[in-house]
């Protein structure tokens, strides 16, 4: 009864940290835009995954009412909003980082480009996973209900697996398509500049 304080304010703590980055990454956004303008298609998925951040942050990922009620009724073993909550961790910044790179000018060779936004993502995934586990080292024995591994000896494994299938789903089937955005855009800054 004397730790269950502790583990909360780390839980509350944590969930809090996660919507706060969604935040500081939003307002981030609105002061670099003059700077650099990122397609509408990768902010709209910039602000779905806020969205999934704070879902998370308020029900804790794995008390989501719509994910318990997909286990219930399908007779799953566990809620999986935290594997949408990764796949979306590695889907979305790799377009953000595969933007920056093309549009910077950063890396050029299509080859170089997959494997380093890849790894991009598995970094980021790896940082959250290394961060979630001292968190719950800090809680103690609720460690794992903390991290919400619903008994998997697997989970965080599995959580970087996830990012890393969400970051090459957005590379394999949406970097053609991303290059005709940012094309389009260019085109569009490139005209607008001239009418000047």
């Amino acid at each position: 009864m004397g730790t269950y304080p502790v583990i909360r304010r780390f839980l509350i703590t944590f969930l809090a940290a996660a919507s706060l980055a969604a935040i500081l990454a939003l307002v981030a956004l609105a002061v670099t835009y003059r700077k650099f303008q990122f397609t509408p298609f990768v902010y709209a998925l910039i602000m779905l995954h806020a969205c999934i951040l704070f879902v998370g942050g308020h029900y804790t990922y794995v008390e989501v009412p719509l994910f318990n009620w997909i286990r219930d009724h399908f007779h799953l073993a566990r809620n999986d909003y935290d594997r949408v909550g990764h796949f979306a961790q590695g889907f979305v910044p790799a377009l953000v980082a595969r933007e920056v790179l093309l549009r910077r000018k950063i890396v050029l060779r299509r080859g170089w480009l997959f494997f380093i936004v890849l790894s991009i993502c598995l970094a980021v995934s790896a940082t959250y996973e290394l961060l979630e586990w001292r968190v719950a080292v800090g809680t103690g024995s609720a460690a794992d209900a903390f991290l919400g591994t619903q008994g998997d000896p697997w989970d965080t494994q599995e959580d970087m697996a996830t990012a890393a299938i969400g970051a090459l789903t957005a590379l394999l089937f949406f970097s053609r398509w991303h290059d005709r955005l940012i094309g389009r855009m260019e085109e569009n800054k490139a005209a607008s500049q001239a009418a000047r």
